[in-house]
């Protein structure tokens, strides 16, 4: 066993060496870990394997993220071409996933609408992705009726999000007061900052112009705190809460 034991740490800073010398790291990493095998590959795996690995996955999404810009169009073409090819339940899911992304939400809608048609018809990723398109083309009542039936099957699945959908159904639909309890619940129990976002701009839309600003100073409080990462992961958001509140007085209004 202790032969076996000490066989295994020399493959694993063997594998670590290998890495070093296709990573290009100094030479003295090899002596490290070959005079210390167990400590060194220790110290290797935290030191420099461990972030390298993080950092590659940033990079890519980060390529990814710059094809996109690039080839907006590339995703969806892709799951255009595996569809059309093999036309199986899984393609067809991607497929409307790449349409509602590239905005095409009335042929997403139909797609996801498909899916449901099928073996996947209780998958509540699908039926939040149909809620998603059939709210992104104005079919407030098929939104409504999608996440209903979520909450009604999972309350605890994607509540936040699937709140936030419900108060932005309703508001579609007019009823104010269904939109409004929604958020109040929604920032209740969650509170972040794309909760009171959403609520904020829904407020604003709404002409809530005193609610509206209450939002507006709690989030403005929030953004102080960002660094230049958090504002812009968050800068869609950001963008859409700004436009909302081009047009609100600098006044609160009457309206609560």
């Amino acid at each position: 066993m202790p032969v076996l034991g000490i066989g295994l740490h020399v493959l694993v800073a063997l594998f670590f060496a290998v890495h070093a010398v296709r990573s290009r790291q100094q030479m003295y990493w090899l002596m490290i870990l070959f005079a210390f095998p167990l400590l060194g590959s220790v110290v290797y795996f935290f030191g420099i394997y461990l972030p390298a690995s993080r950092l590659q996955r940033n990079a890519g999404k980060a390529v990814a993220g710059a094809a996109q810009l690039l080839d907006p169009t590339r995703e969806l073409r892709a799951a255009r071409a595996a569809f059309d090819f093999t036309p199986t339940a899984q393609h067809r899911m991607r497929l409307a996933d790449a349409l509602l992304q590239s905005g095409e939400a009335i042929e997403a809608a139909e797609t996801y609408e498909a899916c449901l048609d099928g073996p996947f018809a209780s998958d509540p990723e699908i039926r939040l992705g149909a809620a998603r398109a059939n709210l992104a083309c104005g079919r407030n009542a098929e939104a409504l009726a999608h996440l209903q039936t979520i909450r009604r099957a999972d309350a605890g699945f994607r509540a936040e999000q699937v709140g936030l959908l419900l108060a932005r159904a309703h508001a579609g639909l007019g009823d104010d007061a269904a939109a409004r309890a929604e958020f109040e619940a929604t920032v209740d129990r969650f509170g972040s900052f794309e909760a009171k976002a959403e609520f904020a701009i829904w407020a604003a839309g709404a002409r809530q112009y005193q609610l509206a600003h209450r939002l507006q100073n709690e989030l403005q409080s929030t953004m102080d705190h960002w660094n230049r990462h958090t504002h812009a992961m968050n800068l869609p958001l950001v963008h859409r809460l700004e436009a909302a509140f081009a047009s609100v007085p600098a006044q609160q209004g009457t309206a609560t």
